[in-house]
């Protein structure tokens, strides 16, 4: 083959290459969230694996059917509980616009801004026909809103769906994709390419326990501290707050802070203040505990694992909390080893 043959040839390559990127550049996302699921199960995988027989198909088929269980039944039954809800809201707010409350007496002994409040809500409740204008324009300004959000968590549940899917075979076919990944790798990187994907590895372990462990400290919180201030329907709200854990900055405060306000609304002004206090502190558990979980898995400093955990979220949304920290994961010890050979 002269060098023209050769250059077409990389050419052609890297076209295919290219194209093969193309097609599958909208399942990226599925596919490194089975990747996630599949490396994180792998230890339960192959103890199933171990009870079954080495029967890989029947294994790899009831850890996937267990996520379903576990992962999506749970989100599918928390979107249907917060759809009946919003309806509830709805239907709330109409109500209140045409028999709104009077301002409780507790508004009134605010200081400084107490006497005001209470002259402007008189002064809104004074004038039903009004209210139910600006209640209904309300209703019709979120509705489009919250259809956008429910088309949204239901592409997410179908992304989340199609990567269970993808992880079965991953789990079927695992040890011979890990045997070509590690020889594709060795031949690379050698030996440190070895070590650096056994660190990535536990890595992805340590973030992924990392974020359950925290979302289920801060909804077990979240619900110990409704239960003290006597809010309602704690099984419920605690599961939600399990989930709205793993959303960047508002987390948990998305149900602690309606439920304080409605403390507020009902005059229970004292245990309002008090899950205000209680929820900021259920808040800040995940920028600690998180951190330091994930680094349990990896010989990572724990600043590094922090900073990998905010700035991966900030830069890649909610699957950058998985990247952040195995990206800083793999450079650190990159570094480190750099290091070591220049000191030999």
């Amino acid at each position: 083959m002269n060098g023209v043959e050769k250059k077409i040839a990389a050419v052609v390559l890297i076209a295919l290459l290219v194209g093969c990127l193309y097609v599958l550049f909208p399942f990226v996302s599925a596919m490194v969230w089975a990747v996630v699921l599949c490396v994180s199960s792998w230890p339960l995988y192959t103890r199933v694996l171990g009870w079954l027989g080495n029967r890989r198909t029947l294994a790899a088929g009831l850890v996937a059917l267990a996520m379903i269980l576990v992962v999506l039944l749970p989100f599918i039954i928390v979107g249907f509980s917060v759809g009946d809800n919003v309806k509830n809201v709805t239907a709330t707010v109409q109500k209140w616009a045409s028999e709104p409350p009077q301002p409780p007496a507790w508004l009134s002994k605010i200081p400084v801004v107490g006497n005001k409040a209470t002259q402007q809500w008189e002064a809104v409740t004074a004038d039903t026909s009004k209210l139910r204008v600006q209640a209904s324009e309300w209703v019709e300004r979120i509705t489009p809103k919250l259809l956008k959000a429910g088309l949204a968590v239901g592409g997410g549940l179908m992304q989340l769906a199609f990567s269970i899917f993808i992880a079965f075979f991953l789990f079927r076919d695992g040890d011979w994709l890990r045997e070509r990944v590690t020889v594709a790798v060795g031949r690379i990187a050698g030996e440190r390419g070895q070590r650096m994907l056994n660190m990535a590895a536990n890595t992805i372990r340590g973030v992924v326990y990392g974020v359950l462990g925290t979302a289920g400290a801060q909804g077990i919180a979240t619900g110990i501290g409704l239960l003290i201030a006597g809010v309602p329907n704690v099984a419920l709200l605690a599961l939600l707050a399990f989930f709205s854990s793993v959303i960047p900055v508002v987390g948990p405060a998305l149900i602690w802070l309606p439920a304080a306000l409605w403390l507020f609304g009902k005059g229970a002004t004292t245990w309002g203040v008090f899950l205000l206090i209680w929820g900021f502190g259920v808040n800040n558990i995940d920028n600690f505990l998180k951190p330091y979980l994930i680094s349990k898995g990896s010989d990572m400093p724990f600043l590094l694992i922090f900073f990998g955990v905010l700035g991966g979220a900030m830069a890649f949304g909610f699957i950058g909390v998985f990247l952040g920290p195995t990206l800083l994961a793999v450079g650190y010890r990159l570094i480190v080893e750099w290091n070591a050979g220049e000191t030999k």
